[in-house]
Order: structure tokens, then sequence, then C-alpha cells
């Protein structure tokens, strides 16, 4: 496998152009290219010398889509193909307020939370910087968009993998995908998910970026978050809870806690009590999720009344809290199904 050019900051770009004996407009052409989604072939820009010596070091696509799945409600799911075989996916997802793209960060992932598709064969590698940002490139240069006109404007790091176990380069794609010149996302437009690894949490907050940080509860208690969450055992809620205050206290940003209601897990009215009692008085924010069955789970959703009703409970109970709206469900819309569908030879 080769380098992936997209690793590199406009600055590096511009120090590797120099190196190989280019003008410094030559990177800046390279970078704008880079920023439209476009393979290095691609670039009519660029003196073909040039793009040669490049393609020899570089790998010409890093990420491309070899499957598209699209839902009844239009919410597209990818099936990204890596340089070196690598599988992972994307989905697209149209709101009101803009279009939200979830990206990918490890090919499978080690957390093992019960109910993910994304975890079943376990942790395969990380995803460099460059290759989450290709994610975001291909999907916004394929719907048409460029750096002026996005059409992908909102990020979520919640595909396959954990962020904050992959958390340099995540970090790294945070700052490019956000910088200045490029497709300038910005931070407060782009939410990190983790099942909560607490000493990351804290050097993530230290680190500047006002991201929304989502946390994955599924649990009002550390037993029945253990049963389905393997990282309950090394991080307790109460630590959990600790690091989203401080998150807070650096960031100014509320916290959101993704609750999966599972059907006789942790969807009673017991639980909601819990976990109104355990969240009441905090700057957060309870996303309430209908669980997106895997086949190798056998886990099963709450029924629509049961999670309307644990809402209300929710609600009622003053915690600020909403129901997310299902988007596609249709076309495996769960984190790894997609891929593990491809691998199995059923897609």
């Amino acid at each position: 496998m080769k380098k992936i050019l997209q690793d590199l900051t406009a600055e590096e770009l511009s120090a590797l152009a120099e190196k190989m004996g280019e003008k410094k407009y030559r990177a800046e052409q390279l970078f704008h290219a880079l920023m439209l989604g476009k393979k290095i072939s691609e670039i009519t820009t660029l003196p073909a010398a040039f793009k040669e010596a490049l393609l020899d070091k570089f790998e010409d696509e890093p990420v491309k889509i070899i499957k598209t799945q699209t839902s009844s409600d239009g919410t597209e799911k990818y099936l990204f193909g890596l340089s070196d075989g690598g599988l992972v996916e994307g989905v697209f997802m149209r709101y009101k307020y803009g279009n939200t793209v979830c990206v990918s960060t490890q090919v499978g992932c080690r957390m093992g939370c019960a109910f993910c598709a994304s975890t079943v064969g376990g942790l395969k590698r990380n995803l460099t910087s460059g290759e989450i940002l290709s994610e975001v490139l291909t999907v916004n240069a394929i719907h048409g968009g460029d750096i002026k006109k996005r059409e992908v404007t909102n990020i979520v790091l919640m595909g396959s993998g954990e962020p904050l176990d992959n958390y340099d380069a995540v970090v790294k794609f945070i700052r490019c995908v956000s910088s200045e010149g490029g497709i300038n996302i910005s931070p407060r437009n782009i939410s990190l998910s983790t099942c909560g690894l607490v000493p990351q949490m804290y050097d993530f907050a230290n680190e500047g970026l006002p991201v929304n940080l989502t946390v994955s509860l599924h649990a009002p208690d550390d037993e029945t978050r253990a049963r389905i969450m393997p990282a309950a055992k090394r991080y307790k809620i109460s630590d959990i809870l600790k690091a989203c205050s401080y998150y807070f206290e650096k960031t100014g940003r509320r916290y959101i806690f993704e609750y999966s209601l599972i059907k006789g897990v942790n969807s009673d009215e017991e639980h909601a009590k819990k976990l109104i009692k355990l969240l009441s008085g905090r700057p957060c924010h309870v996303n309430l999720i209908r669980l997106n069955e895997v086949k190798e789970t056998k886990l099963f959703a709450a029924e629509d009344k049961e999670a309307r009703a644990f809402l209300k409970k929710l609600t009622d109970g003053g915690l600020s809290a909403t129901l997310r709206r299902r988007l596609g469900s249709d076309i495996a819309g769960a984190c790894g199904q997609l891929r593990a569908g491809y691998l199995d030879g059923d897609t």
C-alpha cells in the first residue's frame, strides 16, 4: 500500500511540491483538486511529469465507492473500498438544515458492543486521517459539491470503529476537514461518538475543537451497561459523567447521550426513572434510538409504543430528549451491516 496524499495538510503539500522541484502554486492546485475529491490521475492542472512522480509514491484513489444502497427516504449507504482491500461504510442523510455524512474511522472495531455489527470480526486496522477525509470528499463530489458550495454540510464520526481508539488520526482529520482553504466544515458541525474511553475524552477536551461530543450510554447503570458494552467494565458511568463535565467546561458545548432502546434490556419504566435521576440538571441531551436489529446479536428493538412511552417519561422528568427519526432502515442502516453482508456474499 502506497502513502496517501490526503494525509498531508496544505502546508505539508507545499513542502512536498518544493522538495519535488515544483513551484508553490502547483501545491495550491494540487490541494484544491484533492479537496474536490479528484484522483491524482484526474487533475488536469498539473504537469504530466509531476502527476507521474506523485503516482509513483501515492495512491491514486485511496477510497472509492464500490456499492451504494438507496433508501426509500433518500438516505444513501456506501460501501467504501480502501487501497489495501479493506472495507468500511458511510451514510449520506438529508435533513432540513443540511446534509450529513456519517463516516468510519476504523476497519472493524474492537469495542465489542453487543448490538453493533461493526464489531463482528474485531478490529482489522485504523484508517489514516486522509482515508477518513477521503470518505467526506468522495461523497461531497458525487453529489456535485465543491469547496464553496458544499453538498456535505455536517459530519458524524459514527460509522464503523471507535473514533477515540484511533485518536491521532481522528484529531488530524478534524483539523484538516475544518481548515480554511479546504472543504472547511466547522467543528461545530461535526459530531464524534464514543463508547466512553475516559482518558481520551479528557485529551479530546483539551484539543480546543468545539466538536459535538456524543457518548454511547445505552444504559442507566453500570450493571446493565456491562451486559451490552465491554468498555463499561473499564470505565464506570460516574467516570464518564465527570469527563463529560470537563468537556463542557473546556468547550462550552453541551454533550449528547445516545441510548438505543433494546427490548427486555434497557427500555422499561424503571430504566427511564434511573436515567432521569442520573442525568437531571446536566447540560445534556438524550438521543433515543430504535435499535437497528443485527442478526448476529440476537437483540431486538423496543416496540414503537414502548419507545414513545420511554421518551415521554424522560421529557416529563425534565430531561431534554428526542426519539431519532429512522433513516435507512430498509437498507441495513446499522453500522457494519452492509460490509458484513458483502463479505458474506449476501449483497
